[in-house]
């Protein structure tokens, strides 16, 4: 049992360093955040990724409670509009969820 519980350990502690590493990239404002890593942290966060319906395209919404934080995909780069960056880590912050 304490096996199971020390890996359990090393896990979250994983996983707590990577979030921890995307939030603190975010922070930075750097001008290739990819949505990928955006989408990373979103989840990591306990939002959940809504982008059904036909006529979504390359609109995502992202929510937790009544918290909703829209993103658009971007393309044909993977990398976030600067603007984009400073919009997500603005919804963040004034959530309280960084």
């Amino acid at each position: 049992m304490l096996i199971y519980e020390n890996e359990l350990q090393k896990i979250k502690e994983t996983l707590m360093s990577k979030k921890q590493k995307l939030i603190e990239r975010l922070k930075a404002r750097p001008r290739n955040f990819t949505y990928d890593e955006a989408e990373r942290l979103m989840l990591s966060l306990g939002f959940t990724k809504s982008d059904k319906g036909k006529t979504s395209g390359s609109r995502v919404i992202f929510v937790k409670g009544s918290a909703h934080i829209k993103l658009h995909k971007p393309h044909p780069h993977k990398e976030l509009k600067k603007y984009q960056v400073s919009n997500l880590l603005s919804d963040l912050t004034k959530g309280g969820f960084i």
